[in-house]
């Protein structure tokens, strides 16, 4: 096969492989847009779980619950700063709504960002030293191999 056809080939399989899954990830189900309009009822309910789930992997006491829950506020908070008040894609095509692209503005949306990080990161730091260090010391051995695992590993 030619160089050139191969490459036409694969451009149009990677392409269309991209297409697929930017369309398939782009809906949501049952008409949400995600977490952005998730209620306090249903983050308190995956909080509720997400503790319990973790809770009984690893025995957790009420103490350690408790600062597992702290950590899941903080990282919660964290994600609403980040995310901010405005909607991110009406920021974007306010950046590109003009013949020029506003770089001024986007250097704007990333220091909002950068600033949110820089002041809600300390608090989720201390949030999991807290909650690290009060495991024991095979609690903290699970979560090493867990995370030595990754992802597709199970909590056996």
């Amino acid at each position: 096969m030619r160089p050139w056809l191969k490459r036409t080939f694969v451009g149009l399989f990677g392409a269309s492989a991209l297409l697929g899954g930017v369309t398939a990830c782009s809906h949501h189900p049952e008409g949400r847009s995600g977490w952005r309009s998730a209620s306090a009822e249903d983050v308190a309910r995956f909080k509720s779980r997400a503790i319990d789930r973790v809770a009984e992997r690893l025995a957790l006491d009420a103490e350690q619950r408790a600062k597992l829950g702290v950590l899941f506020d903080r990282l919660q908070e964290q994600r609403l700063a980040l995310h901010g008040a405005t909607d991110p894609r009406q920021d974007l095509a306010a950046l590109v709504a003009d013949a020029t692209f506003d770089r001024w503005h986007a250097q704007d949306l990333i220091n909002a960002k950068l600033g949110a990080l820089r002041d809600k990161s300390p608090q989720v730091v201390a949030a999991l030293g807290d909650f690290y260090d009060s495991l024991k010391p095979e609690q903290q051995k699970t979560v090493r191999e867990f995370l030595q695992h990754g992802p597709g590993w199970r909590w056996h």
